[in-house]
């Protein structure tokens, strides 16, 4: 077995493990067509994609008045709920989990998911007994903000260069560099790799393939 660099690894969870992101886009475009608003683009709607969920309306809806969040972030709870049990995790992603958690590397998950959604998914895919620890949105700090990482680091006691975080976004490699960790970028995900370069991952993965191999490479 190869020495292990990294002791952490925390995934970002939609559109990183979970085949999520045009459904996420799709039912923010449609709850901002419910209360008014101009409907964000496809490219508007998946930038937001792993911000706290308030916060990613917000900023896709600039016309929608604050008043209006409240009924702006119900019609998306409804959208999304109608149709997230036809989700999945990407394929091989529970091959790549089950491997690392083989090498002893503690595995977290750090989203903009809302707590009730991340364990409601974490039931509906059975990886219940995979993940160490987890944080989401709601109950630390948005991204790219780096409350979730640096409350991590701190309960497992691993330093920055000693952790790990995967995500497909700008936001989650941003986070990332904010909590002087090292990133590993996909780009099967929200986002276009494109911007990634500038925010310093070690790899972009064009698949959970490319990232199992790299992983196992160099984690």
């Amino acid at each position: 077995m190869r020495p292990r660099h990294y002791d952490l690894i925390a995934f970002d969870w939609d559109g990183t493990l979970f085949d999520s992101t045009a459904l996420i886009a799709r039912s923010i475009q449609r709850a901002v067509t419910d209360v008014g608003g101009t409907t964000p683009t496809t490219e508007a709607a998946s930038y937001v994609i792993g911000m706290g969920l308030m916060q990613a309306l917000a900023h896709a809806a600039p016309d929608v008045p604050p008043e209006r969040y409240p009924q702006l972030g119900e019609r998306y709870r409804h959208h999304y709920t109608a149709h997230q049990h036809d989700l999945s995790l990407f394929d091989g992603v529970l091959p790549l989990l089950t491997e690392l958690k083989g090498r002893q590397h503690w595995l977290t998950v750090a989203t903009g998911k809302s707590r009730r959604g991340l364990d409601e998914v974490l039931r509906t895919v059975e990886l219940v007994g995979l993940f160490d620890g987890s944080r989401t949105a709601d109950e630390t700090a948005g991204k790219p903000h780096p409350l979730m990482l640096q409350e991590l680091m701190r309960e497992f006691g691993v330093a920055p260069e000693r952790t790990l975080m995967i995500g497909d976004t700008t936001h989650d490699l941003q986070m990332a560099l904010n909590a002087g960790c090292a990133s590993v970028g996909v780009s099967y995900g929200a986002h276009e790799p494109d911007a990634f370069h500038e925010l310093k991952p070690l790899h972009v993965a064009h698949s959970v393939r490319e990232l199992h191999d790299w992983l196992t490479e160099n984690a």
